[in-house]
């Protein structure tokens, strides 16, 4: 790990990270014929193939990560009469230049996303692309698809629509600062100060995004929040693991996407057309929440109740917030994993339980994520008045792909994460740490210890304990090449 006295933490990660994707099956490099066809890709698409309209003049912009470039979405609202306001979102145009069947779309296809490891992002599409010509960068005109949402005051959808345009991001924001000056914490960010009027738009955005959460939590919608866990670098060395939490220009951008998708999902059932439904099923193990509803003094029905679990989730969070997201970690774990479903026309959606809605797609991350690229081409067929792009079996087939793909790359990311837990930890042997149970079947049981916020295997002492179950544990063996912290009860 060290080369002439320096500390190499990001190479080992990368080099982890490398070998976890072969073994799953992505392809972390793109291959020379991609690289071939994207050196004959000069510029970003124009409307010369279909009707665009131009939305240029409007006050977009994008609100993401600090470092991020791939910028799939951007966002703006207009006040209109009796107290309704539009939202619009619009989504890089990215099909208008990854063609369908081309070896750039092969690479993307074969990998399914963008894998997020601490030490290295491999992105689903050349960063010529994702980074450029596909993003919806600052200042710089682009092919969009534009969801266009009018609520009425207290929330409730009043018209939709869907269709092309072409757009101009007026700001590059990033959430944190823009979270700040919205909760009142922080100075208003540089890139709302230089745009005249923009600061208004947010605050109507940001009123609009409240509104529509509520709603989703009237209809059962689950408050959850889990920590995710940042890398700290200093140079290539790797220093800690920051918890990165969720804040209201996060809930902004979440809440717009999600009424997005539900659009899009609507928008292609009326237009005859099939979708690849995001869904995650009535949890399987509501027994085990219903013991954990009932440790904190709630009692929950004997059958799956999103409200009944939200009232529940509510009170948990206001009983013990610091505690909250280890009880929220527990809930993720047993609802169980999402997966991507074909919603043929005139068929009953599945739904997406956490989130409460019947009909939800993944469309607003076509850089990336591939089922939002395929949704995009399904979209802009039905736009056109076209037959889908693709048949029944191929569609069926892509969105089984997906889903496999989408959990290979988790645990990759998973994997490199646990390798820099182990990097940080493996001097700490022997110590002793609180935890919480994140996960218990035939397979083996895993906790999360508090400080620093990692996951790893409990390889003795797991007899009787369960999801949620809170224990104190000694950390007893690290690798770092293959991820492993391996702890016993103590």
């Amino acid at each position: 790990m060290r080369n002439k006295g320096k500390i190499q933490h990001r190479y080992v990660l990368q080099s982890i990270a490398r070998r976890a994707m072969l073994e799953r099956g992505l392809a972390p490099d793109f291959s020379d014929a991609a690289l071939s066809e994207l050196d004959g890709i000069r510029r970003p698409a124009t409307p010369s193939d279909a009707p665009a309209r131009d939305l240029r003049g409007l006050l977009w912009c994008s609100i993401d990560n600090d470092d991020s470039r791939d910028l799939d979405q951007l966002t703006v609202a207009e006040s209109m009469p009796a107290g309704t306001v539009k939202i619009l979102v619009a989504i890089a145009d990215v099909d208008a230049v990854v063609q369908g069947g081309s070896r750039i779309d092969g690479h993307a296809q074969q990998n399914t996303t963008s894998v997020y490891t601490v030490a290295r992002i491999f992105p689903m599409l050349p960063e010529k692309l994702s980074t450029d010509l596909t993003s919806l960068s600052p200042v710089s005109d682009r092919l969009a698809v534009v969801i266009e949402m009018v609520f009425a005051g207290n929330g409730s959808l009043r018209s939709s629509d869907v269709y092309r345009a072409m757009v101009r991001n007026q700001a590059k924001l990033a959430y944190d600062s823009v979270a700040a000056w919205l909760e009142g914490s922080g100075p208003v960010p540089e890139g709302i100060a230089a745009v005249v009027g923009l600061d208004e738009n947010l605050r109507l955005q940001d009123r609009a995004a409240q509104t529509l959460k509520m709603n989703r939590y009237g209809r059962g919608a689950l408050d959850l929040e889990t920590i995710e866990v940042r890398p700290v670098f200093a140079g290539d060395e790797l220093r800690g693991l920051e918890k990165d939490r969720q804040n209201r220009a996060k809930d902004l951008i979440a809440e717009f996407m999600i009424a997005a998708n539900g659009l899009v999902a609507l928008y292609l059932s009326g237009k005859k057309s099939p979708s690849i439904q995001r869904v995650v099923r009535r949890p399987k193990r509501w027994d085990r929440i219903v013991v954990l509803a009932a440790e904190h003094g709630s009692t929950l029905p004997s059958e799956p109740d999103p409200k009944a679990l939200e009232r529940f989730l509510f009170s948990a969070r206001a009983s013990d917030p610091l505690r909250f997201p280890d009880l929220s970690l527990s809930i993720v774990k047993l609802l169980g994993p999402g997966e991507y479903l074909i919603q043929h026309p005139g068929e009953d959606g599945i739904g997406h339980f956490g989130l409460a809605v019947t009909d939800y797609t993944h469309s607003t991350a076509p850089n990336r994520r591939y089922a939002d690229l395929l949704t995009q081409r399904l979209l802009k067929a039905a736009i056109a008045g076209n037959p889908p792009p693709y048949s029944a079996a191929e569609l069926e087939a892509l969105a089984a792909h997906c889903t496999e793909g989408e959990d290979a790359a988790k645990k990759v990311e998973r994997q490199v994460g646990k390798s820099a837990a182990a990097l940080l930890l493996e001097a700490r042997i022997g110590e002793r740490f609180d935890a919480i149970v994140t996960g218990a079947s035939e397979k083996g049981t895993w906790v999360r210890i508090f400080h620093p916020p990692v996951e790893g295997k409990l390889e003795y002492g797991f007899e009787g304990i369960d999801v949620g179950h809170r224990l104190r544990v000694q950390l007893i063996h690290t690798d770092v090449q293959r991820g492993y912290l391996d702890f016993r009860r103590v």
